[in-house]
């Protein structure tokens, strides 16, 4: 059977049936980005209907590569986190426009490529120390939960305290808080597509109080990619305040990919008695090639998914499963009515889900050693606080560095760390925060 041979089923004692389940389970699981990375992003002026085409199409090319090439059962999808950095950071608070926007993730991911074809990116991730890593992925978790809930009118802003308690009387906030709900009790039941049914949940309430309307149809031809098909400003990107901006891109994007297929790998029985990973390069090739692709789609950064654990969870052991969630995301083209429709406090209840659970690894730092502690909360509550995750992780290496030479603990440092906190440093003397 072609299958069989093509993918090596037997080898990694799966099935075709197996297969496809797994691919079911994880498009269920991570379907949401579908609605969501259109919403976000449509904030920066974009078309909607060409965020909503880009990112089903990039989903689609990008999973189905890494599962023909690397042979991975791992899908991947415009990120969270980067979309709204994207938004709400570079666009809302910078004054950038989209189209430079895009040229600063194509850049990024163009470097992200090389320095996956050569074994730089290994060298980066392992010079960064284990608890910065961990207050990036976590930084970005409790700016998702900023984002969420702002969306849902859960949090307002306030002339004294900045933010206060939004009105909880309010039917938007009532129902985004119903769904978030709903999606953390489904997800501790292991319910395939907890997230998408959340949203549903709320969508469905706000259609039976009438803050929302039902779609005139619900199956049509895609709507037009025109409006962000190459329509991003390369040279735009390449201004010296934008260097910041492509390297958190990058930055973000490195350990984010390395974490999630480090993790995926291990627990879908991949590596070997050493512990490595079988076509790693493969997998990292794969991946970064999907930002560059998406920005030329006219998307934020995509990179690999950690909901593909679900489908690994449900016996997805090869790329086989990777293949058939990109020809769902294909087919989720035709049904563009019904995301449209999808409101603000629907998506908030999925944000902020998210966010918890990217928040998580804060429990992960070594909170005995206020050297390793303290520089990853600095770098983690930076990035809600100041809308920023580029503020975020400058905060968090220059805070590493100091505390480490002050302390007498200048050994933990290394070369690449030392040079990266001198550039930021640099960039806020020169360019300012």
């Amino acid at each position: 059977m072609m299958l069989e041979r093509y993918f090596r089923l037997a080898e990694h004692q799966t099935s075709v049936r197996t297969e496809i389940l797994a691919g079911v389970t994880t498009f269920l699981a991570m379907a949401y980005i579908i609605i969501v990375n259109p919403m976000i992003l449509s904030e920066t002026g974009m078309d909607y209907g060409a965020i909503f085409v880009a990112t089903c199409l990039i989903a689609a090319i990008s999973t189905a590569i890494m599962g023909l090439y690397a042979n991975y059962p791992v899908a991947l999808a415009p990120g969270m986190g980067l979309n709204a950095y994207f938004t709400y950071g570079i666009v809302q608070k910078m004054g950038y426009s989209w189209q430079i926007a895009l040229g600063a993730v194509f850049i990024s991911g163009i470097i992200s490529f090389l320095i996956s074809v050569f074994p730089i990116r290994r060298y980066i991730i392992n010079a960064i120390p284990r608890s910065l890593k961990i207050a990036i992925s976590a930084g970005i978790g409790l700016f998702l939960g900023m984002i969420a809930m702002k969306n849902s009118g859960l949090v307002v802003a306030n002339p004294a305290t900045f933010v206060t308690l939004g009105n909880l009387t309010e039917t938007g906030v009532i129902l985004s808080l119903v769904g978030f709900f709903v999606i953390a009790a489904l997800d501790h039941y292991r319910v395939p597509g907890a997230i998408i049914i959340g949203i549903v949940v709320a969508t469905i309430g706000g259609i039976i109080f009438g803050i929302t309307n039902l779609p005139k149809e619900y199956i049509s031809i895609p709507p037009s990619i025109a409006p962000t098909f190459l329509q991003l400003d390369i040279a735009g990107a390449l201004q010296i305040g934008l260097i910041a901006i492509i390297f958190s891109f990058l930055f973000v994007d490195l350990f984010d990919t390395a974490g999630t297929l480090i993790g995926l790998a291990h627990r879908a029985n991949l590596s070997d008695k050493e512990g490595r990973l079988p076509r790693l390069d493969k997998a990292l090739i794969a991946d970064s090639t999907a930002t560059p692709l998406g920005a030329l789609l006219g998307t934020s950064t995509t990179t690999s998914y950690i909901e593909s654990a679900a489908g690994v969870r449900a016996g997805g052991r090869t790329g086989l499963t990777a293949v058939v969630v990109a020809v769902l995301f294909l087919a989720a083209l035709f049904f563009a009515p019904i995301a449209q429709i999808i409101p603000p406090y629907a998506t908030a209840a999925a944000l902020l889900y998210v966010a918890c659970m990217m928040a998580r690894g804060l429990a992960e730092i070594n909170w005995d050693d206020v050297t390793e502690s303290a520089p990853a909360v600095i770098g983690a509550l930076a990035m809600p606080l100041t809308f920023s995750i580029a503020d975020g992780i400058m905060l968090g290496f220059i805070s590493y560095t100091v505390i480490k030479i002050l302390s007498g603990k200048w050994r933990d440092l290394n070369i690449i760390m030392i040079i990266l906190s001198i550039l930021f440093v640099a960039k806020i003397a020169y360019l300012g925060a």
